[in-house]
Parts: structure tokens; C-alpha cells; sequence
């Protein structure tokens, strides 16, 4: 096979489109046969970090994409195993001269990438990893000392000035050549699970983009003043989307700034709040990236060896949603339905969990990784370590979320709580915002508090100032 028409394998991850898709760009550019290929993981012998609600809009995505890259002349091929090894051996059954994919920003992610590399050098193939994930890279926004950033502020404002790449076009046709063996698309059986119950939104590239531009001609010029309150459909609801690639952070970036550009002067505000989230979203992989051991321990040294308690019946009952607490029930119950939280009660659930509960935020920053369809382990990471105090940029620890004057403060009227608590269908909603002063139920078949949000508050401060003087003793 000459070198002109061997073709480039296009490996797939979270990356499922082919709009603003560089590395696809890349290996299309080249006008040689193209192979795109998704590796599915056997991620039940690997890791505890993903579970069925993410695997089944991952399997949908896979469908959607493959569709897709059929109307561009392509083929979606399917193995499953190593990714490397699989990618081996599809160079040598197809004569491949290079590999393009998008690099991954975790370093789950980049490990694999290194052991590709190696193999491509040692099997004689172009290798092409492409910066696609954020808008940039995390050694771009460095401070003025060359170092990264620890906190938001100063991030933001250098994000801010920095310009922004434009997003490319789709190609208009690749070629992928006949008889490459492929295994059928994946479903939930592939990994032995069971049927979803659960309601997840429309996978795929088609519904990202609908999601965007809904978010942007409605809701993102009200984002500032609507998006705290979890009753309200204010939120863009694409996370997932850019977690999985369905669509690209350029074009959502691209989108919002159109929008900016007719909207009012309180509307660009509010847009300049949207736009300041994505930049969150860099900072956290920028903080991954340089301090990849937040994964295993706090971020902040000075709250390393926090003596949180052993998990037991009150780490069960905010699972499950059975605290007494309605806000936080709300939560749980809509995370374990739908595969996603609201991200003020994402803040809420998350400080029950360390500062009522004292349990280690390395729990919750599982739990939800196993559950949301949008689990980002940068964000997800940089939300738990913010919440318990540890993290960059992260509360302190003596600013305590009271779970009753939060749901009195975001939902009011309860049309968030009674929509993920049947039980309190019924109850007026001044009962949601405080503790039940009779010692029963508020509602028949609904529990009672696990514990007092004052009295742990208390336990609470008294742990990080006994640990901080310890600290500074030693």
C-alpha cells in the first residue's frame, strides 16, 4: 500500500462528534482513507469511577456518532479491550500510517496516551495528539512568576484576555475502507448491567446542539439572577455534552459571545457570568493537571489528616436520598433518577456530607462520579475539595451551608423538593425550611432529621481548629 493512501485511524473518546473535531479535522485533512475507532472499556475490572446512567448516554452517543460518520461516507468501528493494543493490531490489519485523537485531560487519560506513544514509535506510525478540550491548554495560563494559578480570580481575568481559537467546520466527506471488523455498538449488557431506570436527556451531537441553542437565544441572558434556584429550568443543561464531546467548548464559547453581542447590558452580564463557569471548568483541569495528587488528597497541605468518621448508616441515608432534610433528599433522589444534580444542591449535598456528616469528601466525589452522566473528575474533584474546604480556591471551613436556610433561600415554595420527594407532595413548603420542632415526621412516610445542623456545625469547627493548631504545633 503506498504512504499516500494508507489511511489514519481516528481514536475516539470523549470526543463524539464531528463538528470543530481537530483531530478528526486533522486525519481528513490529509485526503487518505480515515478509521475511526471507539476502544470500549472494561472499565467493571478497572475502576469504580463511572456506573450505568454515564455508560448508557455513552452507548447512545456511540449510536448517534455512528450514524453521523455514515453520512460522511464513514464507518464507526467498534473493538474493545487495551487501547492500545487494539489499536495495534488495527494498524497492522489495515496498513495504518497514523493515529489522531484528542488528548485527554485527566491523568488516567494522558497515562495511555504516553504507552500509545511509545507503541506508534516503536511501530513506525505518525502520532498526533490535538488539544480539543478546553479553550486553553493548562500550561498557557500560567501567572507571571510561570507558575499555575491557585486561585480563580487572577485565572480568570488572564483566561479572559487571552483570544480565543474559532470553530472549524465538519468535513464534508471521509472515506473509511470496507471490511475492517468491527464489534456491534455497545449496550448496557456489554458490561453485564441491567436495564436503566432512569430518564436521561437525548444523546448524541443533534441534541447537544439543540440543548445549546436553546440555552443561548433563552436562559443564559437570565443566568446570573435565575441559575441558583433548582425549581427553575435556568440552567443550560450541558454539561454532559461537553463532558462527552458532543460538543466542542470553542463553538459553546463562539455561541454565548454571539449571544452577547445583541443582548442588553444586565443580559451581557449575565452571559459574562455563563462564560466565567467555562473558565471554572479550564481552571479545575488546569489544577488536575499540575496537581494530579488532589485525586488522593486534599489540595490544601494544611488539611491533610482531617480525622473524618467511618462511613455507616448516615452516609446510607444520603445516598438514597432518606435524610430528613428535604433539599438534600431532593438532590440525592434526582441524581440517582436522572444522572444529574443542580449545582447549588450539588454544593448542598456535598458540605451535608462533610459538615454534618464528617465523612470523607473522597466518598461523595465517588458517589457521584459513579452517577452523573456529566461526572467530570476535574470538576468533580474541584466541587468536592470546594465544598469540604480543602480545594483550590475552596471555601473556608468555617463557611457552613445550612441546609435549611439554602432550600428557604432557592426553593421556597418547594417546586424543586416536591418534585423529587413524592412524600411532601402535599406539605406546605414552610415545613421544608426548618427543623421539625414536635419530633415527628413533617410528612407521614417521610424520616425524620438524622442529626442536628447546629450541633454539627459545632463538632465541625472544632475538628479543623483543633487540627489547624495541631498543625501549626508540629
Amino acid at each position: 500500500m503506498d504512504a499516500e493512501t494508507r489511511p489514519a485511524i481516528l481514536w475516539l473518546r470523549r470526543d463524539l462528534r464531528i463538528t470543530d473535531h481537530l483531530a478528526l479535522a486533522s486525519a481528513a485533512r490529509q485526503r487518505t482513507p480515515v478509521i475511526p475507532v471507539y476502544v470500549v472499556s472494561t472499565w467493571r475490572d478497572n475502576h469504580a469511577w463511572t456506573g450505568d446512567k454515564r455508560q448508557h448516554f455513552l452507548c447512545e452517543c456511540l449510536a448517534s456518532l455512528a450514524h453521523s460518520l455514515e453520512q460522511l461516507g464513514g464507518r464507526l468501528i467498534i473493538r474493545r479491550g487495551d487501547p492500545v493494543a487494539e489499536i495495534e493490531t488495527l494498524a497492522s490489519e489495515t496498513g495504518a500510517a497514523s493515529v489522531h485523537f484528542t488528548l485527554d485531560p485527566d491523568p488516567f487519560g494522558r497515562s495511555t496516551e504516553t504507552r500509545l506513544r511509545e507503541s506508534c514509535r516503536r511501530l513506525k506510525l505518525e502520532c498526533h495528539g490535538h488539544h480539543d478540550t478546553t479553550l486553553h491548554q493548562p500550561d498557557e495560563i500560567l501567572n507571571q512568576s510561570g507558575r499555575p494559578y491557585r486561585v480563580f480570580t487572577p485565572y480568570l481575568k488572564n483566561w479572559l484576555s487571552r483570544p480565543k481559537v474559532p470553530p472549524l467546520k465538519a468535513p464534508r466527506e471521509i472515506h473509511t475502507p470496507a471490511g475492517i471488523h468491527s464489534l456491534p455498538l455497545p449496550t448496557l449488557a456489554s458490561w453485564d448491567l441491567p436495564p436503566l431506570h432512569a430518564t436521561l436527556p437525548a444523546a448524541g451531537e443533534k441534541a447537544a446542539k439543540a440543548r445549546l441553542r436553546n440555552a443561548c437565544s433563552k436562559l443564559i441572558q437570565h443566568y446570573d439572577a435565575r441559575r441558583d434556584f433548582p425549581g427553575l429550568d435556568a440552567t443550560t443543561r450541558i454539561s454532559q455534552d461537553l463532558r462527552f464531546g458532543l460538543l466542542s467548548i470553542r463553538t459553546v464559547y463562539q455561541t454565548a459571545v454571539r449571544a452577547r453581542q445583541s443582548a442588553s447590558p444586565a443580559a451581557a452580564a449575565s452571559i459574562d457570568t455563563f462564560i466565567s463557569e467555562l473558565a471554572w471548568r479550564e481552571f479545575y483541569f488546569a489544577i488536575l493537571h499540575h496537581f494530579p495528587d488532589i485525586l488522593n488528597t486534599e489540595f490544601n497541605p494544611n488539611w491533610r489528616g482531617i480525622p473524618w468518621r467511618e462511613p455507616g448508616p448516615g452516609f446510607d441515608a444520603w445516598k438514597s436520598g432518606c435524610t430528613g432534610f428535604p433539599i438534600v433528599d431532593a438532590g440525592m433522589r434526582e441524581l440517582l433518577a436522572t444522572g444529574f444534580m443542580h449545582n447549588r444542591v450539588r454544593m448542598i449535598t456535598a458540605m451535608f456530607l462533610t459538615k454534618d456528616l464528617h465523612l470523607d469528601w473522597k466518598l461523595g466525589e465517588s458517589h457521584f462520579m459513579r452517577h452523573l452522566i456529566d461526572g467530570e473528575i476535574a470538576s468533580n474533584n474541584g466541587g468536592w475539595q470546594w465544598s469540604a474546604g480543602t480545594g483550590a480556591d475552596a471555601a473556608p471551613y468555617f463557611r457552613i451551608q445550612n441546609p435549611w436556610s439554602q432550600s428557604a433561600r432557592y426553593d421556597s415554595d418547594g417546586t424543586y423538593i416536591k418534585k423529587w420527594i413524592p412524600e411532601l407532595a402535599g406539605t406546605h413548603p414552610s415545613q421544608f425550611h426548618q427543623a421539625p420542632k414536635t419530633g415527628t415526621p413533617i410528612a407521614s412516610g417521610y424520616p425524620l432529621p438524622i442529626l442536628d445542623h447546629n450541633t454539627e456545625r459545632k463538632v465541625t469547627l472544632d475538628i479543623f481548629k483543633r487540627h489547624r493548631e495541631q498543625t501549626n504545633h508540629q
